[in-house]
Formats: C-alpha cells, sequence, structure tokens
C-alpha cells in the first residue's frame, strides 16, 4: 500500500492523536464518513435538469 508499513501506519496514527486528541477523533471519523457517502452517492446518481420556470428565472436574475 504506497510502500507503507504497520509501523509508519503506528506513527501517523499516534500523530494524529497527539495533534487532534482522543475528543475529536470521533467526530473527524464521522466527518470523513459523511464525506465519502455523499461522494458515492453523488457519483452513482444520474445527472438531473432542473427545467422549472422558476430555476430559469432565478438563473436569468443573477446575470447582469
Amino acid at each position: 500500500m504506497f510502500g507503507i508499513g504497520m509501523p509508519e501506519l503506528l506513527v501517523i496514527l499516534v500523530i494524529i492523536l497527539i495533534v487532534f486528541g482522543a475528543g475529536k477523533l470521533p467526530e473527524i471519523g464521522s466527518a470523513i464518513g459523511r464525506g465519502i457517502k455523499n461522494f458515492k452517492k453523488a457519483s452513482h446518481e444520474p445527472n438531473e435538469i432542473d427545467i422549472t420556470p422558476g430555476a430559469e428565472k432565478k438563473s436569468d436574475e443573477k446575470k447582469p
């Protein structure tokens, strides 16, 4: 895995623990998980095109 072994991963994890603290790690993990979930969801959904008249008015109003 990119030339990173178990000792290197342990050193990285210890540094992360020191920098962020034990209290922040669950929050960081959940935020990363939500980000990955949203990215997967967005990449698998087909592109939607909004053709409602209200959307056209709003986009026309923003253009000078």
